[in-house]
């Protein structure tokens, strides 16, 4: 397969999952329940923080911290009380605990008063190229407070330390790219898609790897890199429009 055509194939791919009907079996479907811009992203940041593992399972664990939150996430992190933080305590998904919810919660609420909020701690640290250094910074500033906790932060990855750090690439997709089809948000104008880097995981690593766009093993940060000059060169302006080619074709397809 040349490049034209692997990129008419993906293309194609890209198209026909990028659309509202993806919305119901994806975790992305939790932030799509908010308008205020502050309960989108809190939510898909959550959200994306406990997605690993089966979707059916992250949906309905991540209904439950809604939930929890009294579906008011940007309200709840913002004006919590102690005994709010009582009920956060219940929560469990895989190693993601309550003790860790609660850390987050606290966290959260520390960048929005001090820091501007999510979109403002990614966008000073931006680089121009790619978000993955700006990922490492966000890291150490959401982790300034509660240090004592710091088991916590093995569920933020760091893309310096080698990670292809894939639920917070997912969150950033959902963020920044506009699709105009209704899945992705695009509601942080501060940044670009052409910055962000695939969400690499299991199933579009396979694929990537069978449809040559990918040769290193691991899929880890140097394996994001990769794919991620090869992406570029297929639309600079929109690299992650294939992460719906690739995932679709592995989840839905078994190509």
């Amino acid at each position: 397969m040349t490049f034209e055509e692997r990129k008419s194939f993906l293309d194609e791919k890209a198209g026909l999952y990028n659309n509202p009907a993806f919305i119901a079996s994806d975790p992305i479907q939790i932030p799509h329940i908010y308008n205020k811009k502050e309960d989108i992203e809190i939510a898909a940041f959550l959200t994306a923080t406990i997605a690993w593992g089966n979707r059916k399972s992250i949906i309905n664990s991540a209904q439950k911290m809604m939930q929890l939150m009294g579906n008011a996430p940007f309200d709840f992190v913002m004006n919590h009380q102690k005994k709010d933080l009582k009920l956060a305590e219940k929560f469990v998904h895989r190693t993601f605990n309550g003790q860790d919810f609660i850390c987050f919660i606290k966290n959260l609420q520390n960048l929005y008063q001090n820091h501007g909020g999510l979109e403002t701690v990614f966008q000073k640290n931006a680089e121009v190229e790619s978000l993955q250094p700006s990922i490492h910074k966000f890291k150490k500033v959401f982790f300034e407070i509660n240090i004592a906790l710091n088991r916590a932060e093995k569920h933020v990855s760091d893309p310096l330390k080698g990670s292809a750090a894939k639920r917070i690439n997912m969150f950033l997709r959902w963020m920044v790219r506009n699709d105009r089809k209704g899945v992705d948000f695009g509601i942080w104008k501060s940044l670009s898609p052409a910055q962000l880097s695939c969400p690499l995981d299991v199933h579009s690593g396979n694929v990537a790897r069978k449809l040559g766009v990918l040769t290193r093993k691991q899929n880890d940060a140097k394996a994001v890199a990769e794919l991620d000059n090869i992406l570029r060169k297929m639309d600079a302006s929109d690299p992650v429009k294939y992460d719906f080619a690739l995932f679709g074709l592995g989840a839905f397809e078994g190509f």
